[in-house]
């Protein structure tokens, strides 16, 4: 059994930053690619960005490339999604998971193949 706490969202204004951290416990932290997903009031949670168990490879969607950066730290079992030039768009609830299955290439995963789930943390952008 896996636990992931995230922390580190909040209020910002449109073209601000923040940097979220989830920290696992309870698990082999460096056998599992990490995601963060996310969601947004009366909206599907949505896959944001992933990486792989040796931080060698990432995948985004698309409207966050080059705005997002995922990454971990293997020793601290911590994860990782810096977030810049942020938009009102960007407010959600953001989660970050384990994930089932590794893939490579810019994939996109879905919520259906994440296993263990932190309880999120939440990030507002205003305009």
């Amino acid at each position: 059994q896996v636990q992931l706490v995230e922390s580190g969202g909040g209020l910002v204004q449109a073209g601000g930053s923040l940097r979220l951290s989830c920290a696992a416990s309870g698990g082999t932290f460096s056998s599992y690619c990490m995601a963060w997903f996310r969601q947004a009031p009366g909206k599907e949670r949505e896959f944001v960005a992933a990486i792989s168990w040796s931080g060698g490879s990432t995948s985004y969607k698309d409207s966050v490339k080059g705005r997002f950066a995922i990454s971990r730290d293997n020793v601290k079992n911590t994860v990782y999604l810096q977030m810049n030039s942020l938009k009102p768009e960007d407010t959600a609830g953001y989660y970050c998971a384990t994930l089932s299955v590794c893939y490579s290439g810019n994939y996109y995963y879905t919520p259906s193949q994440a296993n263990y789930w932190g309880q999120g943390t939440q990030v507002t952008v205003s305009s």
